[in-house]
């Protein structure tokens, strides 16, 4: 499951409502907003909120809001009362990640009503002892893990695994955040992510990383902006199971053998990506030229002197010298370099030319 941040605050302009529709189209199904930053105006955040749900049900978006007891009193919601989840309905609110005070027998109380989100890091087993006292329903409780605004303090991945795979051993589903690429939260501007090591990298390569190497079930974008190169990525990658790679072409020679779609081989190699189909489809002798070193992320055609293994084209995933039986042609573009090493044993993925840009 793919989810991306609202903030309230920011109001819901003609811009940011594009961009829901644009998320919901990429393949994006929950908004995850917060009910309790201080800053923001109370009569601004409702207003918002019913805005925000006439869109949200014409897209068949979920809306998960973060809430506090200081949160909602600021609101005038009170938990306690049965009236408070018709409250949050009305407001198009169709879950809440609970957090700052909130005893465990209304959270179980809610899980009854609503989708609950319980803090990851924060929960013990005896929070859940007393859920299963208070007959909490299990099956509509997720875990989620924060955002970090402050550089450093993001977790680390051995620590966010020894939690998931913990929690994950009980029936949890987990959730966690990747920052955006545009439209960064402030103050501080510097990415919302869980884990430090992906405070600026490739938010489609953070989330592949959550869901393939730690666990989560469900990843969030943190700051209110995904590019729409980014929005491509995902949709490629989640919906039509291919990893998209924007390249920066070095020779106009073999466009036709390198740009398009390949498949990495399922005896993944160590050192390179290589692609099943180009030997077979070329036919054309390839001369020797642009015999370059090898950086990562180098898109290279093996020429003739590799005798029967011209036209092989592959990536770099790590730093090669030059060899004089490789031409390299392209180079994929450094914020897509991350995305290498997600290309797996017999992974679809696709070149395309970069436009317009040099970087």
């Amino acid at each position: 499951m793919l989810g991306f941040s609202v903030f309230l605050g920011e109001g819901l302009t003609a811009e940011k409502r594009r961009y829901i529709q644009e998320m919901k189209q990429t393949g994006f199904t929950r908004i995850f907003t917060s009910l309790h930053i201080p800053e923001d105006d109370p009569q601004k955040v409702i207003e918002t909120l019913q805005q925000l749900k006439k869109l949200t049900q014409k897209l068949q978006l979920d809306l998960m809001a973060d809430v506090s007891n200081t949160g909602l009193q600021r609101l005038a919601i009170d938990l306690t009362q049965p009236k408070a989840y018709q409250q949050l309905k009305k407001l198009g609110i169709t879950g809440i990640r609970m957090d700052y005070g909130i005893d465990n027998q209304t959270i179980a109380a809610v899980s009854h009503q609503m989708q609950v989100g319980l803090n990851a890091s924060t929960l013990t087993k005896k929070d859940v002892e007393e859920l299963n006292t208070h007959q909490a329903d299990f099956s509509k409780m997720e875990l989620w893990h924060n955002y970090y605004p402050r550089p450093e303090t993001g977790l680390s991945k051995d620590y966010l695994q020894s939690i998931n795979y913990k929690w994950k051993a009980l029936g949890f589903k987990i959730v966690a955040f990747v920052p955006g690429d545009e439209n960064l939260r402030g103050p501080l501007y510097a990415g919302l992510p869980t884990l430090e090591e992906h405070r600026n990298c490739h938010p489609l390569a953070a989330a592949i990383d959550l869901v393939d190497h730690c666990g989560c079930d469900a990843v969030h974008i943190g700051d209110s902006g995904l590019s729409k190169k980014a929005q491509e990525q995902f949709h490629s990658y989640f919906k039509d199971k291919k990893m998209l790679l924007e390249v920066d072409l070095l020779s106009d020679s073999y466009l036709s053998l390198v740009l398009g779609e390949h498949t990495n081989r399922l005896d993944d190699a160590r050192d390179v990506v290589r692609s099943q189909e180009a030997r077979k489809n070329n036919q054309q002798t390839i001369e020797v030229e642009t015999n370059y070193s090898r950086e990562q992320g180098s898109v290279t055609v093996d020429n003739k002197n590799y005798l029967r293994y011209m036209g092989e084209v592959q990536i770099t995933k790590y730093d090669l010298p030059a060899d004089k039986k490789v031409n390299v042609v392209a180079r994929v573009i450094k914020k897509d370099r991350a995305l290498i090493d997600h290309i797996g044993p017999g992974c679809h993925f696709k070149l395309k030319e970069r436009r317009g840009y040099i970087e």
